[in-house]
């Protein structure tokens, strides 16, 4: 269950929906089993310059090695800069989950 969060200053037009649904797609077509993406989008009133700043992660697996990742990494960066139509600092991460962490749905 990959998570992507978007941290955004206030003053740029964007629909972060929309970039959140993007990234959860690149991320199915690029690998089958990596399931839906939960996302998350903050936009700040303080900040110094516009920006973007979008960091995705996934569980670690022995399929996800430097090749996988950098291939997404480029898709997920030409996908999403696609949907971005203001100038802005952009930031975008791609980091991997240790073995060691619970992911599930909580159903009292």
């Amino acid at each position: 269950m990959p998570h992507a969060e978007i941290k955004y200053s206030s003053d740029l037009i964007i629909d972060p929906k929309a970039i959140l649904a993007e990234i959860e797609t690149v991320i199915q077509d690029h690998d089958g089993s990596a399931g839906d993406c939960k996302g998350r989008g903050y936009p700040t009133s303080h900040y110094h310059h516009s920006h973007i700043t979008i960091s995705v992660a996934l569980l670690a697996k022995p399929h996800r090695d430097d090749a996988y990742s950098k291939t997404l990494l480029k898709k997920l960066e030409t996908r999403i800069k696609a949907l971005i139509h203001v100038p802005c600092a952009f930031s975008l991460g791609l980091e991997y989950i240790t073995p060691f962490y619970v992911t599930s749905l909580h159903k009292p």
